[in-house]
């Protein structure tokens, strides 16, 4: 029977949050909740100089930060403003035993226009730093990205003092373009070239100031959240000290300047020790013809104005520089993580590996169009969600298997890549790049160690010279030209993950897959179940979630 009035707005708000909170209580409880309500809508901005089409998060561009500590529940409501349907996921956070929330194509149905959708996240046993972006249709290329800050909890000790003050660094290069052209483009088999300028938190040249008092220390977290290119950041005058990567306590090491890499995250305390003016920090490309530089001001309180000197030079296309101070990056083997207990206390390094899986990235031309590959096989998109294929047991969709374990150097071919694996087992993954460009490959749902990278050929005499001891855990991880990255997983977390490329346009050509974490016990303790308001689209459009 239908009843004969509409619920007011604020009824049915006040329904949908018990709804929501009730779902979220009965597998999340006794963590502290945090609540959002984020309208994305589209706008114009001007972050170089040239009107484009932004898309907006409650008016913003980047979008709003998220402050969150170890084990909050995040609810965050989401209203689609946009005249096409949009998703957000989340950079490194881990969606632990929830890979419906991840907000990729792959696990969750996107945001109809004019529709919500309200994410329930849970950041478990996780500190550090991330971020948000679109992940559908290179909205990614207009905005919709933020800040993530996961503090630890209280009593859980920091290895370090707490800072003056704790800014964000959202870094990435820009096009001019607007991206339904950059998309069309991408459809129509082309491609870019260099991007037109790069951006500090949505603004260019000089568009940011932080401000700093002399004689403190302040935190910088620093991610690139660009579409296709490497960076390089330094502080005029100042010393970089590691603090953190990708939520990992790192060894703390002093850096003139640091790369950061297409989807990587890092955090760095910088010291306020010299005279007092206003310096530049400073981005600048790496491994383009041409370089691209921006900046942003670091006013000191007492500044007498400009800092005399020039602009501090960085690293261009030097690979052996880069690779280097790679291998300089490593974990905190006596600091707490996210639990009281140290981080080294896991001897990652002295667990048997179950599987060996070598993955090879190419650039083939399928169909008279340029597509970008893993073991040969270029990712193309299903109808349906492949997680609600997996739940409901729809037939078609995809094939677990359809993507080797090691590189067949064959003819490049389109299909829906899904790669199988066992809850438990502890895997080496082999990142192999026998192209000119580096490479940045992500994981969802996991973080890694990185126990070796080189040049030329991996082969089984690579292991000799792995770090088992302190290699850095992380999330994103980089790939030289011509050489190789070797990481060690251990298969923690069930549900179907998405394995791409950082470079945004690889990653929409198909130079991504997914791997499903299998086990066969229906506990939540393993995998919670579909969540109560999962939107269901495609082929699992008209099924039922679970009873409200």
């Amino acid at each position: 029977m239908r009843n004969s009035a509409p619920l007011s707005f604020s009824s049915l708000h006040l329904l949908l949050f018990g709804l929501t909170f009730f779902a979220v209580k009965s597998v999340q409880a006794d963590d502290p909740y945090r609540f959002f309500t984020w309208t994305v809508t589209s706008g114009d901005i001007w972050p170089l100089g040239v009107k484009q089409q932004g898309i907006l998060i409650n008016g913003q561009f980047p979008g709003p930060q998220i402050e969150a500590v170890t084990n909050d529940n995040l609810i965050i409501n989401v209203f689609n403003k946009l005249n096409e349907p949009f998703l957000i996921s989340w950079n490194g956070i881990q969606q632990r035993r929830n890979s419906y929330e991840d907000g990729v194509l792959g696990t969750t149905c996107p945001i109809p226009p004019g529709g919500n959708f309200t994410y329930i996240l849970q950041v478990k046993d996780q500190i550090g730093t991330y971020y948000y972006f679109p992940s559908l249709a290179f909205h990614k290329a207009a905005g919709g990205f933020g800040g993530i800050r996961v503090l630890s909890r209280p009593g859980i000790p920091v290895p370090f003092p707490p800072p003056a003050a704790d800014y964000t660094l959202l870094i990435g290069d820009w096009f001019k373009a607007n991206h339904t052209d950059m998309r069309w483009m991408l459809d129509n088999g082309r491609t870019f070239g260099l991007p037109d300028g790069l951006l500090i938190n949505g603004r260019g040249w000089n568009g940011n100031t932080f401000n700093v008092d002399p004689g403190r220390t302040y935190r910088f977290r620093i991610s690139n959240v660009g579409l296709t290119t490497s960076l390089n950041i330094r502080f005029q005058g100042h010393m970089l000290k590691l603090v953190e990567v990708e939520g990992s306590h790192s060894i703390q090491s002093m850096y003139s300047s640091l790369d950061v890499h297409l989807g990587q995250s890092y955090s760095v305390l910088v010291t306020m020790d010299q005279p007092g003016f206003d310096y530049s920090i400073v981005v600048s490309t790496r491994f383009t013809s041409t370089v691209l530089t921006t900046t942003a001001v670091l006013h000191y309180s007492n500044s007498g104005g400009k800092a005399p000197g020039p602009l501090p030079g960085g690293p261009t296309i030097q690979i052996d520089w880069s690779l280097n101070q790679a291998r300089s990056v490593r974990w905190n083997l006596t600091a707490s993580g996210p639990r009281p207990n140290p981080q080294g206390s896991y001897h990652y390094g002295l667990v048997p590996t179950t599987r060996t899986i070598r993955l090879a990235n190419s650039a083939p031309v399928i169909n008279g169009k340029q597509r970008y590959a893993v073991n040969s096989v270029s990712f193309m998109q299903a109808d349906t969600p492949l997680k609600l294929a997996d739940y409901y047991k729809i037939s078609g969709i995809f094939s677990v298997g359809s993507l080797p374990d090691n590189p067949t150097f064959g003819g490049a071919y389109l299909q829906t890549s899904v790669m199988g694996a066992n809850y438990r087992d502890y895997v080496e993954i082999v990142f192999e790049n026998y192209e000119d460009s580096v490479q940045s490959w992500h994981i969802d749902g996991y973080m890694f160690w990185v126990v070796g990278m080189d040049g030329g050929q991996w082969s089984s005499a690579s292991r000799n010279n792995y770090n088992l001891r302190d290699a850095i855990a992380r999330y994103t991880v980089q790939v030289y030209p011509k050489s190789w990255t070797a990481i060690y997983m251990a298969l923690d977390n069930v549900g179907m993950w998405n394995i791409r490329s950082e470079n945004w346009v690889r990653q929409y050509l198909g130079q991504q897959f997914y791997f499903r974490v299998y086990t066969p016990s229906t506990s939540w303790r393993d995998e919670y179940p579909i969540p109560r308001n999962a939107l269901l689209c495609g082929r699992a459009a008209g099924r039922r979630t679970r009873p409200l």
